[in-house]
């Protein structure tokens, strides 16, 4: 009995499957099977573009995506694929002329195409850039943890260390058992020399969490300080052991690269920040958004939880008492200490208590909260 054909978003829908799971040239077959019978499946051709794109045959994939947008010329995934790959192949203006093209058809609250707007433009060293996007990503979806943490990777990025403890710790607030955030957190932390502070966050995360031997390598060196312990102690086991199995994955080769791609023409380190990205990864930017004029003494905050205060110095610390709860029932100067303690526990920031100005820019140093006026 002869089989039935298969429609076009059966074959676009079984494609996106083998893309999941890597198998690339599979999935190139069966999308160039599909092709065959329904050459004006802009769908194919996007998929093909992606497929081509995951493997670096770039002009392909720019062919490809050129194909779709022939078909359909508002295609949004096909227009994402063509800026990413403008991006790879050094074109930096067609690039963002492309992802304009995608603000401009009202695609702006689109939470998965705006992240991988920014995440592309991240992995590309365009952080300026990635930032305006996972901005308007965030402000669409402010609940999105994968847009938090990467607001945290570009801001440290572009040496914005109090907004990268935010976005990290709000990332944390809304999935605190989220590893890729808490171990990036954990790896600025160290790079500071904030000791007690990262080992907080790096024995929080799971060996088995950990795909890069960086953090790895940390939590080995500051469990071992922090417990005086050794290679048999129950604690460093299972963390030696994952060191191990990373080791397994990477040949002679990939370890002689890594280490000569490490090191600057002087020998010293590349980059000292290179931390575990997106799994693949200015706050004021002309056009984003005009904030509301305000009354003179009048500040805004935004907490972790992602609430935004209004007020004075002094009413925006009893509205942050109110908001955080717990210590609803002490004074001030009670609250502001506690607070203040627990800030610098998790990020090693000191945080003034002596009176509320000095607070809430101590708090907004560790990534407490954020002023946003």
């Amino acid at each position: 009995m002869t089989e039935p054909f298969l429609s076009s978003d059966e074959y676009d829908e079984q494609a996106h499957q083998l893309y999941n799971e890597a198998r690339y040239d599979a999935a190139l077959d069966l999308l160039r099977e599909g092709l065959v019978r329904y050459p004006q499946a802009v769908e194919l051709h996007v998929g093909i573009g992606y497929a081509q794109l995951a493997r670096e045959e770039y002009a392909w994939a720019r062919s490809a995506f050129d194909r779709a947008l022939a078909i359909d010329a508002e295609h949004e995934d096909a227009l994402a694929g063509l800026g990413e790959t403008l991006l790879v192949l050094g074109q930096l203006e067609g690039a963002l002329r492309t992802f304009q093209r995608l603000l401009d058809l009202g695609f702006g609250d689109d939470h998965e195409l705006m992240l991988q707007v920014g995440r592309a433009l991240f992995r590309e060293g365009f952080f300026v850039e990635a930032r305006r996007f996972l901005e308007l990503c965030r402000e669409a979806h402010p609940a999105s943890v994968e847009v938090c943490a990467s607001l945290g990777y570009t801001a440290h990025r572009l040496g914005m260390d109090a907004d990268a403890f935010y976005w990290l710790r709000r990332a944390l607030e809304l999935e605190p058992e989220y590893p890729e955030p808490r171990i990036y957190l954990a790896n600025i932390l160290y790079d500071r020399g904030e000791i007690p502070a990262a080992l907080l966050h790096f024995a929080r995360v799971k060996p088995e969490d950990h795909f890069d031997d960086l953090g790895v390598w940390r939590t080995i060196e500051l469990l071992k300080a922090a417990r005086n312990a050794g290679d048999t102690d129950p604690e460093v086991r299972p963390w030696l052991a994952r060191l191990a199995e990373l080791g397994r994955d990477a040949d002679a080769e990939d370890l002689v690269l890594a280490e000569i791609e490490s090191l600057q023409p002087d020998g010293t380190s590349r980059d000292p920040h290179q931390l575990e990205l997106f799994g693949t990864l200015m706050r004021d930017v002309p056009g984003m958004q005009k904030r509301p004029v305000l009354t003179s003494g009048v500040h805004v905050i935004e907490t972790l939880g992602g609430l935004t205060l209004r007020g004075t110095w002094d009413e925006l610390v009893v509205h942050l008492q109110t908001a955080e709860g717990a210590w609803a029932d002490g004074t001030l100067q009670e609250f502001m200490q506690v607070f203040a303690r627990r800030g610098t526990a998790e990020t090693g920031v000191r945080i003034p208590v002596g009176n509320s100005e000095a607070f809430l820019r101590g708090a907004a140093a560790a990534g407490v909260i954020r002023i946003l006026q």
